[in-house]
């Protein structure tokens, strides 16, 4: 899968992307927010393997801002819904309104794809995502109070959301699906 729009790019992840990818993940600073400050734990040979298992179901996609990596978004089928998340790694990156593009561009393909909604969850104290989902269209289904609790033990609350493929405006961006 590749996805274009102005500076822009979000491609499939390649075997060669795996150290990337697992260094991010190991990394408390960028995994914080999803309730890992201490990061993952993986391996680059996991990471590998998780994308050799990449298919039409199930995707782990680098984000290239100016051609250069800068984080990364992922789905998997559920039902008609597809499942998804994303984290802008490179704190360099963050902040400039890329997280509302990249999520227009992916949402984009994923319904020309055949869903027909897109689900996702989000710690109750990210008030930012929330802003951006709630914007793009999102719809609040449930808060799910002390729904996990985080590597130090602390329980957190879930909000889950979801975007009826009728309820969104598709970008004008290049496909290759």
């Amino acid at each position: 899968m590749k996805i274009c729009y102005q500076n822009l790019t979000l491609r499939s992840a390649e075997k060669s992307d795996a150290p990337l990818l697992c260094g991010w993940w190991n990394d408390g600073k960028v995994m914080a927010h999803a309730g890992f400050p201490f990061g993952v734990g993986t391996t680059v040979e996991k990471v590998e393997a998780r994308i050799a298992a990449i298919n039409d179901d199930n995707q782990v996609l680098i984000i290239e801002v100016d051609g250069k990596p800068a984080g990364e978004m992922s789905y998997r089928r559920v039902g008609d819904a597809a499942e998804i998340g994303i984290k802008i790694c490179d704190e360099t990156q963050q902040n400039k309104g890329y997280g509302t593009k990249l999520l227009q561009m992916f949402i984009t393909a994923l319904f020309a794809k055949g869903f027909e909604r897109i689900i996702l969850d989000t710690n109750y104290k990210n008030t930012r995502a929330q802003h951006v989902y709630e914007k793009l269209g999102f719809q609040k289904v449930r808060i799910r109070h002390n729904a996990w609790n985080d590597q130090l033990g602390q329980p957190q609350t879930a909000v889950d959301y979801e975007l009826k493929k009728a309820d969104f405006t598709p970008l004008d961006v290049v496909l290759d699906i």
